[in-house]
């Protein structure tokens, strides 16, 4: 295929995750430079699907927190504009370790250290936000506690960095709390996006999924909001959440049905506003 299709526009899917030693990697993000797409944040897989086993120490989490920052600097190269790196730890690791004998403050502490770590890569430009969140199934209240402590732990993190921290949480359209201890950590609500979002929330800013149902309630608000696919790169999981084309087919069905300014608020005002980044003059037009 010869080159792109050009939407007019900066298209930015703000979560997806690239593994090129299993999955498709670079080919995905070919795919989607080719339909239009310019910018990526690309989210650490969880650390139990990079490592053999579990993380044992903070050099664990570097290794996985390595893989993507490498990643990142490869699909950098691919796209007219750029990608960044999202790090942070998958909230499912709690169970993981409590399933493996440890108990739910040993979680905690462990995540935490992950999280210390990750915050370690944005001091140093080598990365943009934070990751964290809570399990999205039910667990034990001990759990629960532990992992809205390492939810807090990464907002207090990204207040003294000035950086964003996406949130992988249960499905709410009011996550007015969460919100209200990111403001009590010193961390403005802006910077507090809900990963895997419905088109309307209150609370985080939603970063929503690209189905047309959610894009359109979304546009429909006129508040800020990112697109994502959720691209998991996993071979095993081919038809898991959405393909990395998306993003881009999705803006040219919003210009087609009008909605010319909530493409603007989603790929250029909301970036800006959440990650403090410029997807225009990042983007090469030549």
């Amino acid at each position: 295929m010869e080159h792109m299709e050009r939407l007019g526009t900066p298209v930015l899917d703000d979560h997806m995750h690239l593994d090129p030693a299993v999955g498709r990697g670079i080919d995905a993000v070919e795919d989607f430079h080719r339909l239009g797409g310019t910018h990526l944040l690309v989210v650490n897989k969880p650390s139990w699907h990079v490592l053999d086993g579990l993380p044992d120490d903070e050099g664990d989490f570097r290794r996985v927190f390595e893989t993507t920052v490498d990643v990142v600097d490869r699909a950098t190269d691919v796209l007219d504009g750029r990608a960044w790196p999202i790090l942070g730890v998958h909230p499912g690791l709690v169970s993981q370790l409590v399933d493996d004998g440890y108990s739910p403050e040993e979680a905690r502490d462990r995540m935490r250290a992950g999280i210390d770590v990750a915050a370690e890569f944005v001091a140093d430009g080598r990365a943009l936000g934070l990751k964290s969140g809570r399990p999205h199934y039910d667990v034990t209240d001990a759990v629960w506690d532990a992992s809205n402590a390492v939810m807090r732990s990464a907002f207090a993190h990204a207040a003294t960095l000035d950086c964003a921290v996406q949130l992988h949480t249960e499905g709410s359209d009011d996550l007015t709390e969460v919100a209200e201890w990111a403001e009590a950590e010193g961390l403005d609500r802006t910077r507090v996006v809900k990963h895997y979002a419905l088109g309307e929330l209150a609370g985080p800013v939603p970063s929503v999924m690209s189905e047309t149902d959610r894009l359109q309630v979304a546009a429909d608000r006129g508040e800020p909001f990112l697109m994502e696919t959720d691209f998991v790169d996993d071979p095993d999981r081919p038809g898991a959440v959405m393909g990395p084309k998306t993003v881009p087919r999705r803006v040219r069905w919003l210009l087609d049905e009008g909605h010319d300014d909530a493409v603007r608020t989603a790929h250029v005002e909301t970036p800006k506003l959440v990650y403090d980044v410029d997807t225009e003059a990042t983007l090469d037009r030549e």
